[in-house]
């Protein structure tokens, strides 16, 4: 080789080398945002048809949730509508028992979660707080009645007897209706609907005032609590939000709730 064609040489190979590096830049470019859209699509799945993750903002739950539990809600599980593959998928019916995550059927239709105590065709009635279902007593270990709640004649008996009983808390909607469900003192569930009932008896605003969750209005049920946070016993409303925002960070570990993380909810 020439002395002339050597540098020649030299700097076909660098730009060949430099050349080469960036197509190798461009691809790893490439694969990662390839590997991010996946991603993000793979996310956007899973909280659209698989999971999704809920707060519970009340005690009507408890001591089943607890107000600060979050949960992961399983939106698979009640997802068969009839169709031919449901068989070959880990599709089920909703059953008695089960916690079910709804859009509550007024008011902008937010989340709710109740239990399910009736189903289509039940009769359902309440006598002294128990529960009956087709004229047999429902066995509800989970269910918590408060001495100390004030009263409210729905959490002895249900349905009321008369037009006269119906409370001023009830759903406009529903005081209108009930009586049309009522058949011999017992409140029969229309088919494609349930009847559900928060486990904190005294301190639920559930089936009994505002009527029946619709099968469609089901969005799933609760899989596992993966993080559960106390709520402070004092009110801070009149803190800054400076102050509050750093006794937020230096007490929440102790408001941890560790021994709830990662149960399942039955």
């Amino acid at each position: 080789m020439s002395e002339e064609t050597a540098p020649a040489a030299s700097v076909a190979n660098s730009q060949l080398a430099q050349a080469g590096a960036a197509e190798r830049g461009r691809t790893s470019l490439r694969e990662l945002i390839e590997s991010l859209l996946v991603t993000v699509l793979l996310a956007l799945f899973g909280t659209t048809f698989v999971v999704q993750a809920f707060k519970i903002p009340s005690q009507s739950m408890e001591p089943t949730l607890l107000v600060g539990d979050h949960l992961l809600v399983n939106k698979f599980l009640f997802g068969g509508r009839g169709q031919w593959y449901d068989a070959v998928l880990p599709y089920r019916d909703v059953r008695r028992g089960d916690v079910i995550v709804f859009k509550f059927p007024f008011q902008d239709h937010p989340h709710y979660v109740k239990r399910v105590i009736g189903m289509p065709g039940d009769r359902i009635k309440m006598v002294d707080q128990n529960v009956y279902v087709n004229d047999e007593k429902l066995d509800e270990p989970y269910a918590y009645h408060d001495p100390s709640a004030p009263y409210d004649p729905f959490l002895f008996n249900f349905p009321p007897a008369d037009p006269d009983e119906l409370l001023s808390n009830m759903q406009p909607e529903w005081a209108g209706e009930i009586a049309g469900h009522v058949v011999n003192g017992e409140l029969v569930v229309p088919p494609g609907h349930y009847f559900a009932m928060g486990d904190n008896r005294d301190h639920s605003w559930d089936s009994r005032y505002w009527g029946f969750v619709d099968r469609e209005a089901i969005m799933g049920s609760p899989l596992v609590i993966y993080w559960s946070l106390a709520t402070p016993d004092e009110d801070s409303g009149d803190r800054s939000t400076a102050t509050s925002l750093v006794d937020t960070l230096f007490r929440w570990p102790g408001r941890l709730r560790w021994t709830r993380m990662f149960h399942t909810v039955r």
